[in-house]
């Protein structure tokens, strides 16, 4: 359903912590510009956890109508309550969004069973297009090959963002539900592999940055060129390194202020990225050409 490098967004913010709409557009059309396929809006990167319920609906709803379906918009929707995620799945739907991202039930630690049955309610209460997220380094909560199978089955369940780094994991999902299960990596320093092993694409954390390089390495995969894939990527690997130095999105949007893009806001409890940290970002953003 959706291919190429997806962009995980940042929600750009006033040195305050407000919103900051007029930046939202110029990201949105950075990455249109620079062939990004996918604007993921409100997911981790975008600061989800700290949005209240209006504004994580506004932000999506502002992604989308700015956006024109000139691509198409994921929101992210995924809650620790079942109720919270029909909701906000709810006012993604309305909102004109083209799927859903559901990371997994953070910090209560659902049973399998628990994880299929939620996953499930969603999806019969809200007929849009939904995508499994599992980051279990984030959510101390894993969603296993086999239940992710379980839920391949219902049929506006469509795909899922694969996020812990494991290969093998991937090799499991992919034997597990079938070519017509759509497989993303949320892994930004295993991508490339993923994708060989089959996934249709990347929710990046490093398209913020580059989002022409990333681009063009999922469009080289995708188009049997693996070298040529190879070879850009080893040039991003700086920064699928280094914007995790602190946490996600802490030195994306330090390096997207250095772009001009956005300006400082970031929200309690995450803070600006640490002085000693400058300049192994800066260096990375060298590497990758996105400063000079």
């Amino acid at each position: 359903m959706f291919h190429g490098s997806m962009v995980a967004l940042v929600t750009p913010m006033h040195p305050d912590g407000a919103l900051d709409r007029t930046a939202l557009r110029r990201l949105i059309d950075f990455q249109i510009e620079n062939g990004t396929t996918a604007i993921v809006s409100v997911g981790t990167t975008g600061e989800s956890p700290t949005l209240d319920m209006e504004e994580h609906c506004e932000v999506i709803r502002l992604s989308v109508e700015y956006t024109r379906g000139r691509i198409p918009v994921i929101a992210g929707t995924g809650a620790n309550s079942t109720a919270e995620a029909i909701e906000l799945t709810r006012c993604a739907q309305a909102a004109g969004a083209d799927a859903c991202l559901l990371v997994t039930p953070y910090y209560n630690k659902p049973t399998q069973e628990g994880l299929f049955l939620h996953y499930r309610a969603i999806a019969q209460a809200v007929a849009i297009p939904q995508i499994l997220y599992n980051v279990p380094g984030r959510t101390a909560c894993d969603l296993l090959p086999a239940t992710v199978a379980r839920l391949a089955e219902i049929p506006n369940i469509v795909g899922i963002k694969e996020a812990t780094g494991n290969l093998d994991r991937a090799r499991e999902i992919f034997s597990a539900c079938g070519p017509d299960f759509e497989v993303y990596s949320g892994d930004d320093a295993t991508a490339l592999e993923l994708l060989l092993l089959g996934g249709k694409g990347v929710i990046s954390v490093t398209t913020n940055v580059a989002p022409r390089a990333m681009q063009d390495m999922c469009a080289a995969v995708l188009n049997g060129d693996a070298q040529t894939a190879r070879a850009i990527n080893e040039r991003l690997m700086g920064l699928h390194r280094n914007l995790f130095v602190e946490a996600n999105p802490i030195p994306v949007k330090w390096a997207l202020q250095q772009m001009g893009l956005i300006e400082s806001g970031i929200r309690l409890p995450l803070t600006p990225l640490s002085p000693q940290y400058h300049e192994t970002v800066r260096q990375a953003m060298r590497g990758a050409g996105v400063v000079s």
